[in-house]
């Protein structure tokens, strides 16, 4: 850190001031270690932000050495297939984005045996917990829609946008799912899930665009009847369903 020992003497002795359980000496490792009291004086607590450096670290995408967790654990997740992604593709949808331009576009969609020329005026990226897609508008279409990044077979600047994100509406609306454990679970069972998704009053609310409604859905499990599998298998129920799906309808 670039501190000098006398320095860094000062600075334990100043953060141990009204806090001296914080730190406990190890005269054998020779540094300082947590106490058994110990709270965090300028930091709050976040398992969130702690497991999301773990995984960043076990896919790769954080050196070891740049991570401020240690020593690390032994981690590791299930693999996900990888995604095909041009860099120079995502270099110009990422321009476009940034710089308010539209792109002309090749693009392998499911509804054509071929690819196929558009211009779109990308606005933002999306990601639906597999895959990342480009959020924009499409020329061809009249509307805003998802844009898969590895079905962009070449793009190219071709002048500013005319749309803007504002009007985006899907985009900008956001929906909230309301879940619940699943009402054919057992007592001892509906308390786990109420834990695992940290539900209050028993149930979780989770904010959505609208835009990203579908992918949640799916993600969640929650896209299909709930009855048609077991309930331990189905976890979780959407409370508000009628709400819901008249906003992915919309």
């Amino acid at each position: 850190f670039g501190l000098s020992q006398q320095q860094a003497s000062a600075d334990i002795n100043t953060y141990l001031d009204g806090r001296k359980s914080n730190l406990v000496y190890d005269r054998k490792a020779k540094c300082y270690r947590r106490g058994k009291n110990f709270r965090p004086r300028f930091y709050r607590p976040d398992a969130g932000g702690f497991l999301n450096q773990l995984q960043a670290v076990e896919t790769g995408l954080l050196p070891p050495a740049e991570s401020w967790i240690a020593p690390l654990p032994a981690v590791a997740g299930a693999p996900l297939p990888a995604r095909g992604v041009v860099p120079e593709i995502l270099r110009e949808v990422y321009g476009a984005i940034t710089g308010g331009l539209a792109l002309e576009v090749v693009y392998q969609s499911m509804s054509r045996p071929e690819p196929g020329a558009r211009i779109i005026e990308p606005h933002a990226l999306a990601f639906d917990g597999f895959r990342w897609h480009a959020r924009a508008f499409c020329w061809r279409d009249g509307v805003f829609k998802d844009f898969l990044l590895s079905r962009i077979l070449e793009a190219r600047e071709c002048g500013p946008a005319e749309s803007t994100p504002t009007e985006d509406r899907a985009w900008q609306e956001e929906i909230e799912l309301v879940i619940a454990p699943h009402p054919g679970l057992s007592e001892a069972q509906t308390r786990v899930f109420e834990m695992d998704y940290a539900m209050e009053a028993g149930v979780a609310r989770i904010p959505v665009r609208r835009a990203l409604l579908y992918y949640a859905l799916k993600r969640l499990g929650l896209d299909t009847d709930p009855d048609a599998r077991a309930p331990r298998d189905q976890q979780i129920v959407l409370v508000n369903r009628d709400e819901v799906m008249a906003a992915l309808g919309a």
